[in-house]
């Protein structure tokens, strides 16, 4: 296989000043893409703003040898999202990968969560949908894009989900529906989307880690491939944390047949294991 490179190809990657996101810039650009660099320097919760996170990225690609471009438009606005996507064409005359990768994490229990379930809707589930629409036309002239999601597995299982993090899971899961859909309308012209479902020590976790244990360089290989060339399917959800990738899918059982009759509720009931475990005979 030939080795996966991005020379003369545009990335532009969001949330890209720390965490993850710079991880993914640095590798990207240490393959040869022109990337924008885009983050707005907020708090977690989305206060504040600092140009220098993305300043300091984009500083250290040049001083490798690469090249970057720094955005700090707030992806709470349409507006915002769009100049993202402005500045990699005005700059380079091109958007070829775009990466979704910026969020915020606030913890609030339902009856509260309304405090911040708007500034979370913005730019976990308003800003992907506005960067992709303003993507694709330029991707569909040129035949080609390649499109990175993220989600979580904190919105897939009940087993992985936190209290507080309505809006969170909202979020991702909401990135998981677009990417569908882009990957649905995208494909005839060349255009392939996917989603990353990471796990790293950035500033979200919540957990201890080991030094070098979630690197969030060891996620970065996974959404060069999915970003890449060699990349020509859509619809796939990859796991990666500490080195370790697994692809993540719902699975529908095999059907049990009740008849042509509406059945009582108590039959749903009655037969409720055998409907269950045909899931895991499928």
């Amino acid at each position: 296989m030939n080795p996966i490179r991005f020379d003369d190809r545009v990335v532009l990657v969001t949330g890209a000043g720390r965490g993850l996101g710079a991880a993914y810039a640095h590798a990207f650009a240490g393959r040869g893409a022109r990337v924008v660099v885009h983050d707005a320097g907020v708090a977690l919760d989305g206060s504040g703003a600092n140009p220098a996170v993305a300043d300091a990225v984009v500083a250290a690609i040049e001083q490798a040898g690469g090249t970057a471009v720094a955005c700090y438009d707030d992806l709470a606005s349409e507006a915002g999202c769009r100049r993202c996507v402005e500045l990699a064409i005005e700059r380079f005359g091109r958007i070829d990968v775009v990466v979704q990768n910026a969020g915020l994490l606030v913890f609030e229990e339902l009856e509260e969560g309304d405090r911040s379930w708007e500034r979370v809707r913005q730019v976990t589930i308003d800003a992907p949908f506005h960067i992709a629409r303003a993507a694709l036309p330029t991707m569909k002239h040129q035949g080609y894009g390649r499109f990175v999601f993220t989600t979580s597995s904190r919105a897939m299982w009940l087993k992985d989900a936190l209290a507080g993090l309505s809006a969170y899971a909202a979020g991702k899961m909401a990135g998981f529906g677009i990417m569908l859909v882009v990957g649905t309308e995208g494909g005839q012209h060349g255009i392939f989307a996917n989603a990353i479902c990471p796990v790293a020590a950035t500033r979200m976790l919540q957990r201890r880690a080991e030094p070098g244990e979630l690197d969030p360089a060891l996620v970065a290989p996974g959404v060069l491939f999915l970003a890449s060339e060699e990349c020509t399917f859509s619809g796939v959800v990859l796991h990666a944390a500490g080195g370790r990738f697994s692809t993540l899918r719902w699975q529908q059982g095999d059907e049990v047949d009740l008849g042509r009759e509406p059945v009582a509720p108590e039959v749903i009931a009655a037969r409720w294991d055998e409907i269950e475990e045909a899931v895991r005979a499928a």
